[in-house]
């Protein structure tokens, strides 16, 4: 219960940090830490696979709500829910051609 709470507190607090950014640096700051979330799921759940190429794949095919909870995750680390959406982010058509595209011929090196 208290890992609920402090989520949810810190996802409440993260639209006012970010309000004194301007649009781009929000979107930026927020991309990050969704990125090193989502770096740190694909590191556990597929490992071998190009963290960097994969991740840039998530995050670009990520909405923005994915992307303010990917981002809320960096603080509290990765949970459940961190998995399913990252993992419903990889299921997506437009994932998947990026992951072909970009993700596998780096792992075919």
């Amino acid at each position: 219960m208290r890992l609920l709470a402090r989520r949810w507190i810190l996802l409440s607090l993260l639209p006012v940090a970010l309000s004194a950014c301007t649009v781009e640096t929000q979107d930026q700051l927020a991309r990050s830490a969704a990125r090193s979330t989502t770096s740190k799921v694909l590191a556990q759940r597929l490992p071998g696979v190009p963290l960097q190429p994969a991740a840039n794949c998530v995050i670009d095919n990520a909405n923005a709500q994915q992307i303010l909870a990917l981002a809320a995750d960096s603080v509290t680390g990765p949970t459940e829910a961190t998995y399913q959406v990252v993992t419903g982010i990889l299921q997506k058509p437009e994932t998947l051609r990026c992951l072909a595209a970009n993700g596998l011929p780096a792992l075919l090196r």
